[in-house]
């Protein structure tokens, strides 16, 4: 255990000083592990306090980690809602990439709720932040039963929210997995899971923000010489001479006549028919390329006079703040690992320093989670059904006594003492 500590220890550090060295090729503007003191950098929300519904966090690894001394911060009780943020220098993503990244891992069945976390630009009062607080960024799962298992991905602009128009889905198992977005100064996206992207466009494109560059001409038809016709009939096929005369059946020359067959009785035999092994039937001429072919016409697409472009499109308002503000029916997540920068490598290099090494660690830890879960459920069972077992005997008991006792009342009460005297 020692050594493994040791181990995980000087993997930190490790991870501390290729922190150091990216930050020579980017700029880090907030990046949390929820090491010893995080508490003192975040703020949690008196949000639905007063009502008895908010939820606290717990700072842990978690029922199963790779790594136990990794802790994040954990929702906790259930039908709650739970709100915290952390302050940051402010900071324009303005002509520079910005890169959001943090991992997260369901360990519960969440039956509904969200474990997205939001960026805020202004002024917040971190005690009151909640819900209703103002936010340019958000991006996360949202899950709710066999429906609802979407990612968020919400940008914000000119004060108006825009949820991306793909259907992201987010992952569903309970082990952990890092969300990485990625915006770039000329409005394209990379969206990643567990450094694997997932997607990629444009907020041009993928956004209802501004209107399209291009419209189909409505008004466009299609030119009267346009020859559509990928095949044409060759007019050099000729029907062959005698086409037409060839039946489409003929006499079975293997049919006989039967030797009883008597033409005054039975008529004049004629043999059965069969198909003409000759017949092609109706005569077509065959099909050639269309030498005069040019392709299926489409609508032609043309310059929207609507559409006004903002080389700013994906500069959100200056940021300041992140937060973690969700309702959950079941508690459970762990929120760990949140970085907002400038550099894409680095935000892989630390995927893959934190997220790799603790991968199958991590698989063991919850398969033997999972066994200790099934094996205490089995026992539980088995105590309810021994239970069940044990007072259903005592009912049986109580009603063969409440039966004989009823039967001697009946006996005595019957019985005529006077008579016998």
């Amino acid at each position: 255990m020692g050594r493994l500590r040791d181990g995980r220890s000087f993997l930190r550090c490790a991870l501390v000083l290729s922190s150091l060295l990216h930050l020579a090729a980017g700029e880090v503007f907030f990046e949390e592990r929820f090491d010893d003191g995080w508490d003192s950098r975040w703020v949690k929300s008196d949000w639905k306090r007063s009502e008895g519904k908010a939820g606290t966090f717990r700072h842990t690894a978690g029922t199963y980690s790779g790594d136990p001394d990794d802790k994040g911060i954990q929702t906790t009780t259930d039908a709650r809602h739970f709100a915290i943020s952390a302050k940051f220098p402010e900071f324009s993503n303005k002509n520079r990439t910005l890169v959001i990244q943090y991992s997260l891992k369901i360990e519960q069945d969440i039956e509904c709720g969200g474990a997205y976390i939001k960026l805020m630009s202004g002024y917040v009062n971190q005690k009151k932040f909640g819900g209703d607080t103002p936010y340019s960024f958000m991006f996360g799962p949202d899950i709710c039963g066999d429906q609802t298992k979407k990612l968020h991905l919400i940008l914000s602009y000119q004060g108006q929210n825009y949820p991306i128009k793909k259907d992201l889905k987010c992952e569903t198992d309970k082990l952990t997995h890092f969300y990485t977005f990625i915006l770039r100064p000329d409005a394209s996206y990379s969206l990643l899971v567990d450094n694997r992207e997932r997607e990629f466009g444009s907020m041009y494109t993928d956004w209802d923000i501004l209107p399209p560059r291009k419209i189909k001409d409505t008004n466009a038809k299609k030119p009267k010489d346009w020859d559509d016709r990928e095949y044409i009939e060759d007019p050099d096929h000729v029907k062959p001479e005698g086409y037409d005369s060839i039946p489409k059946e003929i006499p079975d020359p293997k049919d006989k006549k039967p030797e009883s067959w008597d033409d005054d009785d039975d008529g004049i035999w004629k043999p059965r028919m069969i198909p003409n092994p000759e017949y092609r039937g109706p005569w077509k001429r065959k099909k050639i390329k269309n030498p005069n072919y040019k392709g299926k016409w489409k609508i032609p697409w043309i310059d929207n006079p609507e559409f006004e472009d903002d080389p700013d499109l994906y500069v959100l308002k200056p940021l300041q703040y992140v937060g973690i503000e969700v309702w959950q029916v079941k508690a459970g997540s762990v929120f760990d690992n949140i970085l907002i920068c400038d550099d894409p490598d680095y935000a892989r290099h630390v995927v893959d320093e934190t997220f790799s090494a603790n991968r199958e660690a991590e698989k063991e830890a919850f398969e033997g989670a999972e066994k200790r879960r099934k094996a205490r459920e089995e026992e539980e069972a088995r105590r309810a059904r021994e239970e069940g077992e044990k007072r259903r005997r005592e009912r049986d008991r109580d009603r063969g006594r409440d039966h004989y006792r009823n039967k001697y009342k009946r006996r005595y009460r019957d019985y005529d003492f006077h008579d016998e005297l």
